[in-house]
């Protein structure tokens, strides 16, 4: 079915024991990866660094560690590690989330089936303490039409799922350093290109969730990258001026006004209404 590359990114706040079992999620998987990329964002923690020099003991035709020598950010860290996947096909991943064995299958599968596709993710699951207390399931939209509507108001992939073609990905520009939003700011370049996007309704990974994450996504920082994102969909007419004071709107009431534990419950029940729309 072809072979694929993996692309992580590490850096000095990552929990070791979330990171280990991350990386054993895509050894583990039923068509093997034949290398795993992990990028080395900046110093990394005593604990980090045992972690991947127990992998590459273990696994030294599977592990390539690229160092980067200050923390740079998560877009320019995956685009530099981009550059070392040798495969055309790249498999991104987290550093604390856990992939289903059958991901990687089910994406080949998916590009084997139809060669014009450029980027391919599923649904995850949302869990708290181990993948058996899942709290909660993020859908996604299925075929190219519903996710290029999703696309409109906010990001229609879960980012630690997707497999991408790296030559659509480069040509789209690659990542850009855009604070939080890296990958979608990429779907949308790679949507004007005309790109092809599928989405799996199978849960493919399990994501660690909580009150910490949800925090993150608020604030004013994250509100003005957000911000500045739908300011491009706007000027290259993907959005009309009444999309992007209506998206920019709920931006501001959510990420800028709504308590760390209510945004939670509205994220949860946003990506379960809006990812179904028009997903077949």
């Amino acid at each position: 079915m072809g072979k694929y590359s993996v692309l992580m990114s590490v850096y000095h706040k990552e929990n070791p024991d979330f990171f280990r079992q991350s990386v054993e999620s895509m050894l583990n998987q039923t068509v093997m990866p034949d290398e795993i990329v992990v990028v080395k964002d900046g110093p990394l923690t005593d604990s980090l660094e045992m972690v991947i020099n127990d992998f590459v003991e273990q696994h030294p035709d599977i592990l390539k560690v690229v160092s980067i020598e200050k923390n740079v950010g998560l877009g320019v860290a995956l685009n530099v590690g981009l550059q070392h996947c040798r495969n055309e096909l790249v498999a991104r991943m987290d550093t604390d989330d856990v992939s289903v064995p059958e991901r990687c299958e089910k994406q080949l599968r998916a590009f084997y089936d139809n060669p014009e596709l450029a980027v391919f993710g599923g649904a995850i699951a949302e869990f708290t303490q181990s993948i058996e207390d899942v709290i909660g399931i993020r859908p996604v939209p299925t075929c190219d039409s519903a996710i290029k509507r999703l696309i409109k108001r906010r990001c229609p992939f879960n980012h630690q799922t997707v497999m991408f073609r790296k030559s659509e990905v480069l040509r789209a520009g690659g990542y850009v350093d855009w604070f939080w939003n890296e990958d979608y700011y990429l779907w949308v370049r790679m949507s004007e290109m005309g790109c092809r996007f599928g989405n799996s309704s199978d849960v493919l990974v399990y994501v660690r969730s909580g009150i910490d994450q949800y925090r993150r996504r608020g604030g004013l920082r994250y509100f003005q990258s957000e911000a500045k994102l739908q300011r491009y969909l706007l000027e290259h007419n993907i959005v009309s001026r009444f999309e992007y004071l209506e998206n920019v709107a709920i931006r501001l009431v959510v990420q800028l006004l709504m308590p760390s534990w209510l945004r939670g419950v509205f994220y949860r029940c946003v990506a379960r209404t809006q990812a179904g729309v028009g997903s077949s």
